[in-house]
């Protein structure tokens, strides 16, 4: 064979086994670029469906809050409930069979001595002094009953000084009957009783007429 016809043959081979191998990084790097495309579209994937859950994510961690907020202020009022207890505080009490009781030159307190409830103990009988237990709104009333022919003067105090009074005039020979009701705040140890006004009188006898009675109304 002529020079002429094998070197442009040679050439030509040569040329084509080149251009395989190009044609083959070719296709490597192209193969190369779209695996790491497609690991940058996961990549972006993952994280446009991290920011899809976001909202749920935030709304579960306010209902969270919520809760935990309503547990703490349940938590309180147990709290305040067991602090203030439920105290039961009542008592009645009347002067009993004394008959005319009075008049005296000077003012007393009364002793109702005749006692048909006294719960929680804060009435003294002895002394005829209520002492509150505990703070709270009290009711009391004060009952009176006496010979008109001469007056009758009570008045409820606390700690010294008068709340309310039930008078009756000396109007002529028989019996009247006079009443008089308040509501209270009372501070822990604070000192409720009734006195008898000097020069007047009262009048008690088994039908319990003349009475002192008082209930806490709720504690404060």
């Amino acid at each position: 064979m002529s020079c002429t016809i094998l070197y442009p043959l040679l050439l030509l081979l040569f040329s084509c086994a080149c251009l395989s191998e190009v044609q083959q990084e070719e296709n490597e790097v192209q193969a190369e670029g779209t695996e790491h495309l497609n690991e940058e579209e996961s990549a972006v994937l993952t994280s446009g469906e991290f920011q899809h859950f976001l909202p749920g994510i935030y709304a579960e961690l306010a209902e969270l809050r919520s809760t935990m907020r309503s547990l703490k202020y349940r938590l309180e009022v147990a709290e305040e409930q067991l602090r203030k207890k439920d105290y039961k505080v009542a008592f009645a009490a009347t002067l009993g069979p004394t008959g005319n009781f009075g008049p005296f030159n000077t003012e007393i307190t009364l002793a109702y001595q005749d006692v048909f409830v006294n719960e929680g103990r804060a009435y003294n009988p002895t002394t005829g002094i209520f002492t509150a237990p505990v703070k709270g709104v009290y009711f009391f009333t004060i009952t009176g009953h006496n010979r008109s022919s001469r007056a009758m003067g009570l008045r409820l105090f606390k700690n010294g000084q008068q709340m309310i009074t039930v008078y009756n005039h000396p109007l002529s020979d028989r019996y009247d009957t006079g009443s008089n009701s308040i509501s209270l705040t009372l501070e822990k140890a604070d000192h409720v009783y009734v006195r008898l006004r000097e020069n007047t009188w009262v009048f008690d006898n088994v039908n319990d007429h003349t009475s002192f009675v008082g209930h806490l109304l709720y504690s404060l």
